[in-house]
């Protein structure tokens, strides 16, 4: 019998690295299969007991992926989508002509590209401010925003944001706050649980973990807010295909276990670079340097897998040692098993603004590592090999 969809009182309570593999698991019928197909269909009969209609409305592998993210994120809902760009497309979107938008000041540079470049031309009015600084707080309260937009840790420097602190301001108001759980990913962190209204997650990421498939998806416990991404998954045409969906649940099915891994290595890597590279600086959320040491083991169980480095070196002294690398294959995206490399400010980065960039602190000379689930010690040989060549 198929575990009855988007039903927390389908099975026991239990650990991510249980339900991962357990949630999701409907619409196979009666084959005895144990992992359910891909529905490679754009259309569905009229009339079928699960009421499916066309693709674009919905699909048996989206639903499967709903419940597993939903049950990941300890949420109520979720909705899945093409991109981590469409589930931020389909946030925004909910927003009317005039309402204010009062975001971390570092986020992601395709999230500011979009509030930027697309939605500040019907209206929609974008603020940033530091929110480790608590007395920005204030502006919550003050300007009264309809969406408050965080990331934790953020992209590219790694500050932790108080979380439950700034949801409970934002609540006063009767605003929603948004927070972006890539860099922690759906294991490390539960931003739901902490009182965000929505959970943001790039599955391309962790969630999927292989570098192979690209996808998002967005969680809450608000019915009224799963109404409307759904609208904007079918209004706007920002659903994934079925086999991506079917992709980013296997890779969901391991994530707890890289997760892990990456956490351990990146951690590893962040000291070495810290204790023996003779860096400018070193930043890793459960380091004792962070600025946010204390809140990010408060929020999270363990430091994910990015580190980012100040090398103090010019840009094409920079990209020379990016170069250098072996086994970091210099290029965007992160959260795969294999270890990544990139320079933010002409890479992730790029579309921000050069003084809006280092006004924030996203210097020429900054390197953000995403550690893979390679041995460390090849890791750390790696970038000591690179180094030498620049001091």
């Amino acid at each position: 019998m198929d575990i009855p969809n988007n039903s927390q009182s389908a099975l026991p309570a239990a650990h991510p690295e249980t339900l991962s593999i357990h949630r999701g698991q409907g619409y196979k019928g009666d084959t005895g299969a144990v992992i359910p197909p891909v529905y490679l269909t754009s259309t569905f009969e009229h009339g079928n007991p699960e009421g499916f209609d066309y693709t674009r409305s919905g699909n048996p592998n989206f639903r499967n992926l709903n419940d597993q993210l939903a049950a990941l994120e300890k949420g109520e809902f979720a909705t899945v989508f093409g991109s981590g760009v469409a589930a931020i497309t389909a946030i925004i979107s909910s927003l009317k002509s005039g309402d204010l938008v009062l975001a971390e000041e570092n986020v992601y540079g395709c999230t500011y590209r979009l509030l930027a470049q697309v939605f500040e031309k019907f209206g929609v009015k974008t603020r940033y401010v530091d929110f480790t600084d608590r007395s920005n707080w204030e502006l919550i309260e003050e300007l009264a925003p309809a969406l408050v937009w965080i990331e934790s840790p953020t992209n590219p420097l790694l500050k932790i944001i108080d979380i439950q602190g700034i949801a409970e301001v934002t609540h006063r108001t009767d605003g929603s706050l948004v927070v972006d759980n890539t860099f922690a990913s759906s294991i490390l962190q539960h931003p739901l649980e902490l009182g965000a209204d929505l959970s943001l997650i790039s599955t391309t990421k962790y969630t999927n973990g292989h570098s192979d498939v690209i996808g998002g998806a967005v969680c809450t416990n608000h019915a009224a807010w799963q109404e409307k991404m759904v609208f904007a998954q079918k209004a706007l045409g920002l659903q994934p295909s079925p086999f991506d969906s079917w992709l980013v649940s296997r890779g969901a099915k391991t994530e707890a276990l890289r997760v892990a891994r990456h956490s351990e290595n990146a951690l590893a890597l962040a000291n070495w670079l810290e204790s023996e590279a003779g860096l400018l600086m070193v930043r890793y959320p459960f380091l004792d340097s962070h600025p946010q040491c204390s809140l990010a083991r408060q929020q999270m169980t363990s430091g994910g897998g990015i580190v980012i480095a100040d090398l103090g070196k010019s840009v094409d002294e920079t990209v020379a040692f990016l170069k250098r690398l072996r086994y970091f294959t210099m290029a965007e995206s992160l959260g795969g098993i294999e270890s990544l490399v990139c320079h933010p400010a002409s890479m992730t980065h790029a579309s921000v603004p050069r003084d809006v960039r280092e006004g924030v602190g996203i210097t020429d000379s900054l390197v953000r590592f995403s550690v893979g689930i390679e041995h460390i010690d090849d890791l750390i040989a790696d970038v000591k090999y690179a180094l030498g060549h620049t001091h």
